[in-house]
């Protein structure tokens, strides 16, 4: 069997999934209780945490990607780095539902770089406030983690602030563009 079935009850091809298919809140759900790392932290840190605080360090046309970054993960699961790796058919599907994704939220389907650079950040942050690991990491060198430590929600607050920062970026995005019809009219008009 090549479906899923989401919290919503919507069936969704792992093999050819549609923008129809694609939920804001089956994301927010799912990224919610899927743990960062493979579980191997602290304590529970969800990839909705991780999202939302990558969607507030980034330029404000580029909150909305960042905020679904890993939203793939949602239908996919978090499979750590080095498996991934080790996978390589693993990356096709994962592009195919980031192509899905970013066609559902009209969302650019190559991530801009200051996405990447805030997920390096994190991603330091992240190893010192959370993880049991000492190794180096060589991909780590010179990225300098936030001052701000970081505390780990729960589950329903992730998704409750998961979802309130979608509504807020999808509603700033419709308001931009209803500004920009507007702004047109009165130019053809004027």
């Amino acid at each position: 069997m090549s479906t899923i079935v989401t919290h919503s009850g919507r069936v969704v091809s792992l093999l050819e999934p549609s923008s129809s298919m694609i939920d804001a809140e089956d994301i927010g759900r799912a990224l919610s209780r899927i743990c960062r790392f493979g579980g191997h932290t602290r304590e529970h840190y969800s990839v909705a945490q991780h999202c939302v605080l990558a969607s507030h360090w980034v330029p404000a046309a580029h909150q909305l990607t960042a905020l679904m970054h890993d939203a793939t993960e949602a239908y996919v699961g978090d499979i750590v780095s080095p498996l991934k790796a080790l996978i390589p058919a693993f990356k096709h599907i994962e592009a195919r539902f980031w192509t899905a994704i970013a066609t559902r939220f009209a969302l650019p389907v190559d991530m801009p770089a200051c996405i990447h650079d805030i997920d390096l950040i994190l991603l330091a942050t992240e190893r010192r406030d959370l993880l049991c690991d000492d190794a180096i990491w060589p991909h780590l060198e010179g990225v300098t983690p936030l001052t701000a430590p970081i505390e780990p929600w729960s589950m329903d607050h992730a998704y409750d602030q998961w979802m309130t920062r979608f509504e807020q970026l999808n509603a700033q995005r419709h308001d931009t563009r209803m500004l920009k019809v507007l702004v047109e009219k009165e130019v053809a008009h004027g």
